[in-house]
């Protein structure tokens, strides 16, 4: 069963702890903590929420917490996530480059962070492999999600295409698709006719 945050101040500590614990690759911990503990959001309305939140300038949680946000409390929420996701980050951050500049050539630092970026890395994809059972309910079907999933994999990692293009293309043919798929099912279709010409 679904749930929703009980009040301003949840969402704002929600999202302030949910910032503090997202170091390099955040997917995992917002999955996690979303859909598996505070029940906000289903597997597939995550799903839909990022890829909107990802399209959007800026970053991905930042976008997300203030949609979560509208979506539950208006603007007031919106204006609160987004406080709960940048208060406590902008803090430690300002302390870290305080601290950072008098040790950052020292050989185990440089060894941390290239350690917490692998983290990131290894967190990013068991999040999307996890994902992968909501293509079954994706409207553009399996067969055409994973053949997204392989043309975009290889040409961001091995072609090395820009991202832009890559979205704008590929996802540009996404979205295409979709739409066509959409159109063929009954409530969609029921909804042009009520419409009409």
């Amino acid at each position: 069963m679904k749930s929703r945050p009980q009040s301003l101040s949840d969402l704002f500590w929600s999202f302030s702890m949910l910032a503090l614990q997202g170091f390099g690759g955040v997917l995992a911990v917002v999955q996690r903590e979303l859909v598996d503990k505070k029940q906000w959001l289903t597997d597939q309305e995550f799903v839909e929420n990022w890829a909107v939140a990802q399209i959007l300038p800026g970053p991905n949680v930042v976008n997300l917490s203030l949609m979560i946000g509208d979506r539950y409390f208006g603007l007031r929420g919106a204006l609160v996530a987004l406080a709960g996701m940048l208060l406590f980050p902008l803090l430690i951050v300002l302390l870290i480059a305080i601290v950072f500049a008098g040790i950052s050539d020292l050989a185990p630092v440089q060894g941390a962070l290239r350690g917490m970026g692998a983290v990131a890395a290894g967190l990013i994809t068991a999040t999307g492999i996890k994902l992968v059972k909501t293509w079954k309910e994706n409207v553009m079907g399996m067969p055409a999600c994973i053949g997204i999933a392989v043309v975009t994999y290889v040409t961001v990692a091995l072609l090395h295409v820009r991202l832009l293009w890559v979205i704008l293309g590929i996802g540009g043919l996404a979205c295409l698709w979709a739409f066509r798929q959409l159109g063929k099912l009954p409530e969609y279709q029921g909804a042009a006719e009520d419409n009409g010409p």
